[in-house]
């Protein structure tokens, strides 16, 4: 059999980390460098440093931006905290988070506000379910996984819903969900699914290519929660091995022994370039029949923050007149 390429799709760049790096690309140009970014805009390596070249400067945390510069959270969420800091220090301030996080993060306050228990499934540490917990730290209990389920406690005259982080896979998920269930029968769900599009039709894709790949590689940073989620959705979903790379240069001639069919895709904040450069590297290596997959159609664009929009807006027109 000739050897070939499942390339899945849809892959790459969600509507949420397209708008992310795009924002932090149009403030670059609208008031010139530098430009701070607090934490990683999102987790690709190759795009931090695209941008660092341009200009971005990336902080930890608001004490390392000078006082009134202008500094763009990410698109991972900030908790309320962090923009009450920018406007002590008088930080000019573009919110460039994801609407589906802001979204989550507005669930959660309304569940708050009606004296709701909430059970936030995420991973401890991860930018996203920090920014979240912040929204109502009082009413917010962190649970990792189906074993985490079987330990938590809740009060039992109150009522309880979950949350999710966004970027989950879909399967790991509904298994916590479901210990959960079982233990606390009365818990509600969100009014709708808070696992991304872009994060579901990703693993989605690799389901539907992973059984007939003898190897898959997921193109992503290893801080990327979805792209390493990707790798273990494809183990499971029938491939015989699979691995995640940040680009070309960390490929190995010897994961192709004995392969016939390699299977590729890539994480929601990774750029399309970075894809074409494995390609290359495996049509080198008899691997140049490529076969696309598709398993759904992407059409959702999200506008720029509109603090960023009123001010392109204000440029222009000032260059008009």
């Amino acid at each position: 059999m000739p050897k070939k390429v499942l390339l899945a799709a849809p892959r790459g760049y969600c509507a949420g980390g397209d708008r992310a790096v795009v924002t932090v690309e149009k403030a670059l140009e609208l008031y010139g460098a530098p430009v701070y970014v607090r934490k990683q805009i999102v987790h690709n390596k190759y795009v931090v440093t695209r941008l660092e070249e341009s200009g971005a400067i990336f902080v930890d945390e608001l004490d390392e931006v000078p006082e009134g510069a202008t500094v763009v959270f990410s698109a991972h969420g900030v908790a309320p905290s962090v923009h009450a800091e920018a406007a002590d220090r008088s930080l000019k301030t573009i919110d460039a988070t994801c609407p589906l996080v802001t979204k989550v993060h507005s669930e959660a306050k309304r569940f708050a506000s009606e004296g709701m228990q909430i059970l936030l499934i995420g991973h401890e540490g991860h930018e996203e379910v920090v920014g979240t917990m912040g929204e109502a730290p009082d009413h917010m209990t962190l649970v990792e996984s189906p074993a985490d389920a079987e330990r938590v406690s809740v009060d039992p005259e109150r009522p309880v819903v979950w949350l999710s982080q966004t970027t989950l896979s879909v399967d790991e998920t509904m298994q916590t969900v479901d210990r959960l269930r079982e233990r606390i029968p009365s818990l509600q769900s969100p009014p709708s699914d808070d696992i991304c599009y872009a994060t579901q039709n990703r693993q989605a894709a690799v389901k539907t290519i992973a059984p007939a790949c003898d190897v898959l590689i997921v193109v992503g940073s290893g801080n990327s929660s979805n792209s390493v989620r990707l790798v273990e959705v494809g183990l499971e979903s029938g491939a015989r091995s699979s691995y995640r790379v940040d680009g070309v240069d960390e490929l190995r001639d010897e994961w192709l022994d004995g392969a016939e069919t390699v299977g590729l895709t890539s994480g929601a904040s990774v750029p399309e370039v970075l894809v074409a450069g494995v390609l290359e590297w495996l049509a080198e290596r008899g691997f140049g029949d490529v076969e696309e997959v598709t398993s759904a159609e992407e059409t959702l664009v999200f506008a720029l923050p509109p603090e960023l929009r009123r001010d392109m807006k204000a440029a222009a027109k000032a260059a008009t007149s």
